[in-house]
């Protein structure tokens, strides 16, 4: 199962070769090529050389040259068809955790650095590298199921030497007083670069930053091939690594895009100095190179010579190992540049023949494989003392008790009846841990008793305080009561004066009433001379009618309790005609 397991992550394909065709300048006069696309899965590119007449009439140089490629980019091409074809495939195998490299091979002039880095002028010209980091990022964004950190690196190999183009003091000091990038060999045949630093990069923006102080410190001269040449070849890596949240594997992989710097020939271009040292750095190298493809392409080789150059030994992965390989012939078909192109596009047909064998990057988290084999030991250990019947006798440590403690307050804290305190096979931790519980215990239960003491102590309390506050409120209650009752006693005394004085009134005018009757009538018949119809009797039934209406109780006043006279009086004040009987009352006196 584990042998099938990796046959599926690992993937063996040969190496795959772009080609594209550079648009031609003002000056250069068009070669004669054309490109077939009739075949789906490769194109052809048939380059033709007419026979020149001054060679003289038997001339067998051969007219035409044919190659093949996965896809060719003729001249009119544009920098997102290629990303979306080399770029992106290798791209998301980096981000499924497989290594990848894209290289960029051809003569001085022919496009490299535009393809790989792209061109300054306009945004739409970005090159391979900005666009991956973009695509990249986006697609780390999207991911929330792993946690990802992705890191950048810049070498470059100038005469062959390394340098680190993302040194802080690059663009201060001398190429010659930065620090080397060495190159360090491990057991296992990996390559390893000292010196060399990692940029931490977040997101896409701290990246192309990187980027462009990189491009910055390049080594860039004129050459009659192209203005700004470079010089060097350019190795750009991203770093990736993922993993799953809980899980003890980490997926390591790296991308590295590589610019190399341009095959020329010296006799051609007819430099000298500076300039005729490095193109001799870059042809050798660039040799070494070829060197390498041609012993990967031989079936029988049994030893590669990646150490001869610097820049073999930093691809020896991409080259023949574990590795996405993408290789991009650039071709400057123009008459004068004809050879080369050809020569070009015969290295890419070797390049071709290389098999790699890409596999997934994983590995075990070694800070818990760590924790894994400790407990894996400790478990050992207590098997063997279980079986051995061996006691320890030395003392737990202070670490070892209070690992105990913790575990027991977890156990005692989780919920889970099948939960189990695993402690092992040790005698004194078994122990201990009863005893501590037995503590725990114990404690519980005098809490316990404390608590409903001073829960009962509590309760008296807030019983007392009660029984105390209704105290008071009764108290009060009978205050007010009391106050209530003598203001109703003092107000019966009152009415009992009143009834009183009520009655004597009444007695008092029950016998002067005979008299004022008397003395009314005299007064009548003296000052009133009635009408003759009017008699003497009518005019005395008519006093007596009008005085005896308010004294009715001269005649039930024997038989009228205090009470009801007292309401008969309040009675007659509420009357409607009260007003009216005193006016009456008033004119009768006057009269």
């Amino acid at each position: 199962g584990r042998r099938r397991a990796r046959r599926a992550a690992m993937v063996k394909e040969t190496i795959r070769v772009y080609a594209r065709v550079k648009p031609l300048g003002r000056r250069q006069q068009a070669g004669i090529y054309s490109v077939d696309d009739d075949d789906k899965s490769l194109s052809s590119l048939e380059i033709i050389i007419p026979r020149d007449l001054a060679d003289g009439f038997i001339n067998n140089k051969r007219e035409s040259y044919t190659f093949k490629f996965e896809k060719i980019f003729d001249q009119e091409a544009k920098q997102d068809v290629v990303f979306d074809s080399i770029a992106k495939p290798v791209a998301e195998c980096v981000l499924a955790g497989y290594n990848g490299t894209i290289f960029a091979y051809g003569q001085t002039g022919s496009g490299k650095t535009f393809t790989i880095t792209g061109g300054a002028e306009r945004y739409s010209d970005r090159g391979i590298i900005p666009r991956t980091l973009s695509y990249i990022f986006d697609q780390l964004q999207k991911d929330s199921s792993k946690v990802y950190t992705t890191h950048v690196s810049y070498l470059e190999i100038y005469n062959e030497c390394g340098y680190d183009l993302l040194d802080p003091r690059h663009e201060a000091s001398r190429l010659e007083d930065l620090p080397k990038v060495t190159i360090m060999e491990d057991p296992d045949q990996n390559i390893h670069l000292k010196n060399l630093s990692l940029q931490q990069a977040t997101n896409e923006e701290e990246a192309l930053n990187l980027l462009f102080l990189g491009d910055t410190n390049r080594m860039i001269a004129e050459t009659p091939m192209n203005q700004a040449s470079t010089r060097s070849h350019c190795i750009f890596t991203i770093h990736i690594s993922s993993k799953e949240p809980g899980s003890a594997t980490i997926r390591r992989s790296k991308l590295h895009l590589v610019d190399l710097a341009g095959s020329e020939r010296v006799a051609k271009t007819g430099v000298g100095g500076h300039l005729l040292t490095e193109a001799k750095y870059i042809n050798l190298s660039l040799h070494y190179l070829e060197q390498v493809i041609i012993a990967l392409a031989e079936k029988n080789r049994s030893h590669i010579p990646y150490r001869n150059s610097m820049m073999t030994s930093v691809l020896r992965d991409s080259l023949g190992g574990n590795c996405m390989t993408t290789m991009i012939a650039t071709l400057s078909i123009d008459k004068r540049n004809i050879d080369e192109s050809i020569s070009t596009c015969r290295f890419a047909q070797r390049v071709a023949l290389i098999k790699n064998e890409a596999v997934l990057n994983e590995e075990i988290d070694p800070r818990l494989m760590i924790v894994q084999l400790k407990k894996e030991i400790q478990d050992l250990k207590d098997e063997l003392a279980l079986v051995t019947g061996e006691e320890r006798t030395s003392e737990l440590s202070q670490e070892e008790l209070l690992q105990l403690d913790e575990l027991i307050e977890r156990f005692l804290e989780d919920k889970d009846p099948d939960n189990t305190l695993d402690v092992g096979a040790d005698m004194r931790k078994i122990k201990y841990c009863f005893s501590h519980v037995k503590k725990l215990m114990n404690h519980s239960k005098i809490s316990d008793k404390k608590l409903l003491s001073q829960h009962i102590s509590e309760e008296k309390d807030t019983n007392k305080e009660a029984g105390e506050e209704e105290l008071k409120k009764l108290k009060e209650l009978l205050q007010q009561r009391d106050n209530e009752i003598n203001i109703l006693v003092n107000m019966l005394k009152k009415e009992k004066k009143k009834a009183q004085d009520a009655l004597f009134q009444l007695n008092a005018a029950s016998a002067g009433s005979t008299v004022l009757e008397q003395s009314l009538s005299i007064n009548l018949e003296e000052s009133w001379s009635p009408p003759s119809s009017f008699s003497l009797k009518e005019a005395k039934d008519f006093s007596s009618s009008v005085y005896t209406l308010p004294f009715l109780s001269r005649h039930t006043g024997g038989k009228m309790s205090l009470g009801c006279q007292e309401a008969f009086e309040v009675f007659k004040q509420d009357h409607a005609d009260s007003i009216t009987i005193k006016d009456n009352k008033q004119l009768l006196k006057q009269r």
